[in-house]
């Protein structure tokens, strides 16, 4: 009778045939699709509940009857060169023009319509309302501020956005008509590429009161690159064309990464500073601003936390764990999940507790980009399941991208 058969390893694959799979994964297609989509929605809803919700007091705040005045936002603008387009003017008309274009590319990018150029119109409208009054900003400000910028580098509408269903249906109009010509082309993405192209004139020409240097070169940068791609597309659509997606692959990508690193870098920074002070080593960090008036929107919910000393231990040190430890379980998939929930319910508490639910926004949108891409495909189906039911509307099937979603998943261990 025979022992029992030795166990079959599978032959380790060459090294060069890795890093050719590698390098293929990078150039291939844009990394964690429903990642950046969520990251999109959560930064533009976040602007709009704050811009919305500071309506009343905008020019209190960024405008003509502002503490802080245009002439001293000039002159600080020339000593730190931050980009504001506030600065071009200081008439109540082209401030009222600056704060609803923000408003309006919040809510366009929200829904994703024409995504790469309404961000450009987003980071525009962020900088410049946040640069022009830089002490009203918190540490959701400067996530938001960042954001926006990377968002500009990013694929961000290739799902949940009506740019994904204008492509859907493009390709089932030409798959329909098999025509040479194809469907008519959408002309509101070149006229307002050509309504941005002047927008960078008039940057140009104020530069001297803008700002840094490299916005306005990255903007020039990113209108000749969409003219560029834009050209390709309908002259040149072979290897040009795959060239140029896989410049735009590897930007996204890069972007991605860069956004991960922040917000490691947000809770790294935050934990070990916290663990410096005196009060979050002897856990009382907490039981302070819950006795402050100003953040104290719901009094009773904070004397009745404040009064449990173990409570107030308990959530001092686990925000000092949690946001150490994050970082660090990157790489195991199960612990970086538990550890994403928990600082998620924390910016909830925040949120509710201390009165701060634009901050706790901005950190949630941005912990979402650590998502499971399993668990956002299904987050959306059972969105679109919903949507149907209020409207009233017979569902469509499987949404091309939840059919895809094994193929759409980002790094594992990062996203996936």
């Amino acid at each position: 009778m025979s022992g029992p058969s030795a166990p079959r390893t599978r032959p380790r694959e060459p090294f060069d045939r890795r890093i050719a799979r590698a390098v293929q994964a990078v150039t291939g297609r844009a990394l964690g699709p429903h990642q950046t989509a969520i990251v999109r929605i959560g930064f533009s809803l976040t602007w709009l509940v704050f811009l919305l919700r500071e309506l009343p007091h905008r020019h209190e705040m960024y405008g003509p009857d502002g503490p802080w005045s245009w002439e001293l936002a000039r002159r600080l603008t020339a000593d730190n060169r931050a980009f504001t387009v506030l600065m071009w003017s200081d008439g109540r008309v082209w401030f009222e023009v600056v704060y609803g274009l923000a408003v309006l590319s919040a809510a366009l990018l929200l829904v994703g319509w024409h995504t790469r150029a309404v961000s450009v119109v987003f980071m525009v409208g962020v900088l410049s309302l946040q640069n022009r009054s830089v002490f009203l900003g918190d540490g959701g400000d400067n996530v938001l501020h960042l954001a926006a910028i990377y968002l500009v580098l990013t694929r961000c509408g290739q799902v949940w956005s009506l740019d994904a269903r204008r492509a859907a249906r493009r390709s089932a109009s030409r798959a329909a008509v098999k025509a040479d010509r194809g469907p008519r082309e959408d002309i509101a993405g070149p006229l307002l590429w050509t309504v941005l192209g002047g927008f960078l004139l008039a940057t140009t020409w104020f530069s001297d009161v803008t700002g840094e240097w490299w916005l306005p070169v990255l903007l020039w940068v990113l209108w000749l690159g969409h003219g560029l791609w834009w050209l390709v597309c309908r002259l040149a659509p072979g290897e040009p064309r795959t060239l140029l997606d896989v410049l735009a692959n590897l930007t996204h990508n890069a972007a991605l990464v860069v956004i991960m690193a922040e917000v490691c870098l947000i809770y790294a920074t935050a934990g070990w500073y916290k663990i410096q002070g005196s009060r979050w080593q002897d856990g009382t960090a907490l039981y302070y601003p819950l006795h402050l008036d100003y953040f104290s929107p719901w009094p009773a919910l904070s004397e009745l936390l404040g009064a449990s000393g173990i409570m107030v231990l308990l959530l001092t040190y686990g925000t000092v764990i949690v946001q150490i430890a994050f970082p660090f379980t990157l790489f195991h998939r199960k612990a970086k999940n538990v550890l994403l929930v928990a600082m998620m319910l924390e910016h909830a508490g925040i949120a509710v507790l201390l009165g701060l639910p634009v901050f706790s926004l901005a950190m949630i949108s941005a912990d979402a980009v650590f998502l499971p891409t399993a668990f956002l495909v299904a987050l959306g189906a059972r969105v679109a399941r919903g949507r149907d039911r209020v409207l009233g509307r017979r569902s469509a099937g499987t949404l091309p991208e939840q059919r895809r979603a094994g193929e759409e998943h980002g790094p594992r261990t990062l996203v996936g």
